[in-house]
């Protein structure tokens, strides 16, 4: 480790304490003896290295601007995927799967057409020692469990997804393929028409191609560009969205979010059949 890593994070000056905190809380409180107390984590191991962007916690610097823009990126995001007619005629049972596993990056992708740029400030989170003389043993967990800042690593994830779709200027098309291409997911296990999803994607990736051949005629890597774009967004999880644009503005509730405006779109699908007799 470089001296610089070194005064940046406390990896090292926090392994002794980790190690005397984790034997306080397996002996129920009884004080160790100090020639019992374990030695501070080796080198080696899971400790090997300095993990300065996964202990490093951030949040938004101006998270009312930003989450404001994330709310209105995915109603459009909604909006476009109640309004694709071949997702309409899929069974709601797999619409509901489908919008469940690709509503995060397709939220991400809807950012990257928008713009929408963000910035973080590094902040601290209280320690488990803090939480545990603050709430006490028995609800230590509890506590804990409503923590959850996020890591630089994290952040820096979304954030080079945003400079790679910006780099390639992405035209409006292109995005309306490519969100086809991550909304009809035919992977997903449990869905009544496999087949006919699998079939969409393959349409959205060839209708991708052929545009991408005839605006980029010199660019002849374009399209595996933005394929390998789009394989960003595997590695960010739902769980960091929420933490990241909607936990800041309060504990939204995305599942509701997705079942009102898939009930809504049904109920006005039935009221329409109904008036058609």
């Amino acid at each position: 480790m470089s001296s610089a890593c070194a005064d940046l994070c406390r990896c090292k000056n926090d392994r002794g304490l980790s190690s005397i905190l984790y034997k306080l809380l397996k002996n129920d409180g009884q004080e160790l003896p100090l020639g019992q107390q374990e030695p501070a984590a080796s080198s080696g191991g899971l400790g090997q290295g300095c993990p300065c962007k996964t202990r490093r916690k951030v949040v938004l610097k101006c998270p009312h601007i930003t989450c404001t823009a994330a709310s209105v990126v995915l109603a459009k995001t909604l909006s476009f995927v109640k309004n694709v007619p071949c997702f309409q005629a899929l069974p709601c049972d797999d619409q509901l799967k489908l919008v469940r596993r690709c509503w995060a990056p397709l939220l991400v992708l809807g950012l990257a057409q928008d713009k929408v740029d963000f910035e973080t400030v590094e902040t601290s989170e209280p320690s488990i020692l803090h939480t545990l003389l603050t709430n006490g043993l028995p609800n230590i967990q509890e506590a804990m469990g409503h923590q959850r800042l996020l890591s630089a690593a994290e952040i820096q994830t979304i954030q080079r997804f945003l400079m790679k779709c910006w780099s390639l200027d992405i035209s409006p098309k292109e995005y309306a393929y490519l969100k086809g291409i991550l909304l009809f997911n035919p992977e997903l296990p449990g869905l009544h028409c496999t087949e006919y999803i699998q079939s969409l994607q393959q349409e959205a990736q060839q209708a991708l191609n052929e545009y991408v051949k005839t605006m980029y005629t010199q660019d002849q890597t374009r399209f595996f560009s933005l394929i390998i774009a789009l394989s960003m967004l595997r590695s960010i999880t739902a769980g960091v969205i929420i933490e990241l644009f909607f936990r800041p503005i309060g504990n939204v509730n995305i599942e509701d979010k997705l079942l009102d405006t898939l009930c809504a779109h049904s109920k006005t699908q039935a009221a329409g059949k109904t008036n058609a007799y």
